[in-house]
C-alpha cells in the first residue's frame, strides 16, 4: 500500500503543469505559443530563459523528489532488492507519465524530458551515474546544433547504451541485480523520443527553433 499510494502521488505530482500555470500568471496561453508545447523550452519561447528556468527546476523537482522518499523512508536500502528496485523505478516512471500524459489536462502534457532528469538524478547511483553521461551528450549536442530537441532525443537515444555500458563494465553493476533499471531505461526514452515526432519534422523541414532565437509571437 505504501507503494501504490507513492505511486499515486508521483503521478498526480507529475501532472501539474508548471509551464502553463507560469505562462497563465504572465496572461498567455502557453498552448498557443511557439510550438504549443506546455514545456520549459517553451516557456523561453514565451517569457524568456528566467522564466524558462524556473519551469525547468520545477520540472525536474517533479521527477527528483518523489524519487528521494523510498530511501529516506526505508522503503529502500543502500542495496535495493529486486522488489525494491522494482517499486523505485514504478514511483518515477510515474511522475515522468503525469507529465507526459496530465490527468489535468485531459492526458495531453509535455515531453517528458526535464521529469526524466529528476528521475535519474534520485536514482543513485544507478540512473544518476548515467545520466550525468546522457547529460555530456545533451551538452555537445545543443553546442553543435543549438536545436534544444535535438539534443534531447540524442540524449534520450544514448542512454540505455550508457546504462547497458555501464553494467558491463563497473564493478559491482550486474545484470542479476541491476535488471529491473532495463525495464525502464528503454521504453521511457523512446517515449521521449516518440514525444518529439513533430520536432523532428520540424528540424527536417528547417523550421525548428535554434537556441538563442528571438522569442516567438503567440499564434494566431
Amino acid at each position: 500500500m505504501k507503494w501504490l499510494t507513492l505511486i499515486a502521488a508521483a503521478y498526480l505530482l507529475g501532472s501539474i503543469p508548471f509551464g502553463l500555470l507560469i505562462a497563465r500568471l504572465h496572461g498567455i496561453d502557453l498552448r498557443r505559443v511557439g510550438s504549443g508545447n506546455i514545456g520549459a523550452t517553451n516557456v523561453v519561447r514565451a517569457l524568456g530563459r528566467k522564466w524558462g528556468i524556473v519551469c525547468f527546476l520545477l520540472d525536474v523537482s517533479k521527477g527528483l523528489l518523489p524519487m528521494l522518499i523510498p530511501p529516506l523512508t526505508g522503503l529502500t536500502g543502500p542495496s535495493p532488492s529486486d522488489r525494491e528496485l522494482l517499486g523505485w523505478l514504478a514511483v518515477g516512471t510515474a511522475a515522468i507519465l503525469g507529465h507526459i500524459f496530465p490527468v489535468y489536462l485531459g492526458f495531453k502534457g509535455g515531453k517528458g524530458v526535464a521529469t526524466s532528469l529528476g528521475v535519474v538524478l534520485g536514482l543513485w547511483p544507478y540512473f544518476t551515474v548515467c545520466g550525468l553521461a546522457a547529460l555530456l551528450v545533451w551538452l555537445a549536442a545543443a553546442v553543435l546544433w543549438r536545436y534544444v530537441s535535438l539534443a534531447s532525443i540524442l540524449a534520450a537515444a544514448a542512454y540505455p547504451l550508457i546504462l547497458l555500458t555501464a553494467v558491463c563494465l563497473l564493478p559491482g553493476w550486474t545484470f542479476a541485480n541491476l535488471w529491473p533499471l532495463f525495464l525502464v531505461a528503454v521504453p521511457v526514452p523512446a517515449l521521449v523520443i516518440w514525444r518529439h515526432r513533430a520536432n523532428i519534422q520540424r528540424i527536417r523541414a528547417g523550421t525548428e527553433s535554434r537556441i538563442g532565437q528571438k522569442k516567438h509571437q503567440p499564434a494566431a
